[in-house]
């Protein structure tokens, strides 16, 4: 969800009963665009975390202290001469805009009381802090903005702080009945649209938010509905204002499948089907949700050589495996070479000199067929050309089959490691899939030949019967969990077909529950190839059946009997035991 006004109504709420009237204990300023700010207030420490990012501006209240830079900026050197030991006094929003005014007095050098305002704009690649005194004089910011960069405002030390007005958009916290309905009704545009274009501090998410609440197609026009319809939507819109002015904000983040889709300050009824998770502040929510966001991109992004160098070994392994089956294909000639010679050699006797074919009944089949002959070469010697054929591909055929299997291999080995970077969550994870690719001669260890020290370590899970469960992320860990961890009673699941994780249930040389037995089922589903179907079949039989050819690539197990299952991939009620 974008980061809009509602959140920082959210916000403004708590930092009013956090932070103000507190004092400013300490100001650091992490990287370029962000700030790192330490109040005292009743007793209790806070920091306010501020960034102006183009990527990702945020506010909010965090418990987590980043290391400064040695020598501070010369930002953060300002606010610490002037804010050192200010007291906060008041925490605003104009209207419903993504920009929050936190006032501040201090004593200056000569020991006179005076007002500062820091004031943090949330515009995506226009966000920035700005730094003002008590007549709204710009003193400077953490981004400047010249005239050659933004014809709308300067923010230059010395200019005039204003907001600018680039949209005539109206304040949905005072917008009257008549004023909504004609807002609504003047854009032929697609009604959630309509909404969020309409009204300052509206994120899309809450267009189509509005729509769901007021049982509204949210891509039909407003023109297209009946005005009674238009009303019922106000009405919706009415209930969403009053939760805001009432600060009735129920922070949420919304999963799917176990990934952060959604955050929001406001219950978000078009998700019911999705998985919600509440938390006692929007802080709490917001920090949780850009770390798991940011693991998941930043992860992404330090695989992304791994995943091109993969994906160029599966496709020329690719293609290799179908020039071999096509070559292993046209080796099945080699019975019709036999035969012509064979026939050859039994009625050439009375052939005539210079024949191009001939006629003969064969044996094998009980037919009548045309052999071709090379008429410069008498009949000895094109039965002999044909059983040399014949021999050639039978060698042909004995070599490609053996090469054909282990390209087979080779592939599924390539796609399990594809697999496995889907399931990374750390870096140490990358590790071990670059050792992998390492050792099996798939690209060079960064560094010299000497090998990593591995630290990852496979996933882990509670069943709701108490029984432990482990979930190997790569083809190290599934060999690690499935023949070093588990015992020979233990119980061992993968989804059958296609690559993905092994799963071992701990079974206490017990017979598990059918909801632990389904449970490791969604997780050896939710952690393979086809998790993205609705149903997956699992394999699973006790560790003792599974074992590992000799030679066989690292991951590669084999087992004669099994049972299995068919469920879906929906791990959202299993507990995971975080290390």
């Amino acid at each position: 969800m974008a980061f809009d006004g509602i959140t920082i109504a959210s916000i403004k709420s708590q930092l009013e009963e956090r932070i103000l009237m507190g004092r400013i204990y300490k100001i650091s300023q992490p990287e370029q665009d962000e700030l790192l700010i330490t109040i005292k207030n009743q007793g209790k420490q806070y920091r306010l975390f501020l960034s102006a990012s183009a990527s990702l501006p945020l506010i909010y209240l965090t418990e987590v202290n980043k290391p400064s830079p040695l020598t501070a900026p010369g930002f953060c050197m300002l606010l610490r001469k002037h804010l050192q030991n200010g007291k906060i006094i008041s925490i605003s929003q104009p209207g419903l805009e993504r920009i929050l005014t936190i006032e501040m007095e201090h004593l200056n050098e000569l020991g006179d009381l005076c007002t500062k305002t820091l004031i943090v704009e949330i515009m995506g690649k226009h966000s920035n802090i700005i730094f003002c005194n008590g007549e709204g004089q710009i003193i400077d910011s953490i981004k400047h903005i010249s005239c050659a960069v933004s014809s709308v405002r300067e923010v230059l030390p010395g200019r005039p702080y204003f907001i600018p007005k680039t949209q005539e958009k109206l304040d949905p916290l005072t917008v009257t009945k008549e004023m909504f309905c004609q807002a609504i009704l003047a854009k032929p545009v697609p009604l959630s649209k309509a909404i969020y274009t309409s009204f300052t501090g509206l994120s899309p998410v809450i267009g189509e938010e509005l729509c769901y609440r007021a049982s509204l197609d949210s891509n039909q026009t407003a023109k297209s509905m009946d005005f009674s319809s238009i009303l019922h939507l106000y009405d919706c819109f009415e209930g969403l204002r009053k939760e805001i002015i009432e600060k009735k904000f129920f922070p949420v983040i919304i999963y799917e499948k176990g990934v952060p889709v959604e955050f929001s300050s406001l219950p978000l009824k078009q998700y019911k089907d999705l998985d919600i998770v509440s938390y006692t502040s929007i802080s709490e929510a917001l920090e949780v949700y850009y770390t798991e966001k940011n693991t998941l991109t930043r992860i992404r992004q330090k695989s992304s050589d791994l995943r091109k160098r993969v994906q160029t070994l599966l496709e020329r392994s690719g293609k290799k495996y179908d020039l071999q089956l096509k070559q292993l294909k046209d080796t099945e000639k080699k019975e019709k070479y036999k035969v012509y010679g064979e026939l050859i050699t039994t009625y050439g006797y009375n052939l005539s000199p210079g024949a191009s074919s001939f006629q003969a009944h064969n044996y094998y089949t009980d037919e009548i067929i045309t052999v071709p002959l090379d008429p410069k070469l008498p009949p000895l010697e094109n039965a002999k050309k044909y059983f040399e054929k014949y021999s050639k591909l039978k060698r042909t055929k004995e070599a490609l089959t053996k090469l054909v299997i282990e390209t087979k291999e080779e592939l599924n080995h390539l796609q399990s490691i594809f697999a496995a970077l889907d399931f990374a969550i750390h870096e140490s994870d990358l590790v071990q899939i670059r050792e992998e690719l390492a050792q099996s001669g798939y690209m060079k260890r960064k560094g010299g030949k000497e090998k990593k020290k591995i630290i990852s370590k496979p996933f882990h899970y509670i069943s709701s019967d108490g029984y432990h469960m482990y979930v190997g992320k790569n083809n190290y860990q599934n060999e690690e969990i499935t023949f070093q961890m588990a015992t020979g009673n233990d119980w061992w699941f993968h989804a059958k077909g296609c690559p993905g994780s092994h799963v071992i249930v701990k079974a206490n040389n017990e017979e598990p529950p059918i909801e632990t037995f389904e449970e490791a089922g969604r997780l050896a589903a939710y952690y393979s190839k086809g998790r993205e179907q609705e149903k997956v079949e699992i394999d699973y039989v006790q560790r003792k059946h599974v074992k590992k050819p000799k030679g066989g690539k690292p991951g590669f197990v084999v087992y004669y009997t099994n049972y299995s299952l068919t469920i879906d991939s929906d791990i959202s009620n299993i507990k995971e035991v975080l290390s």
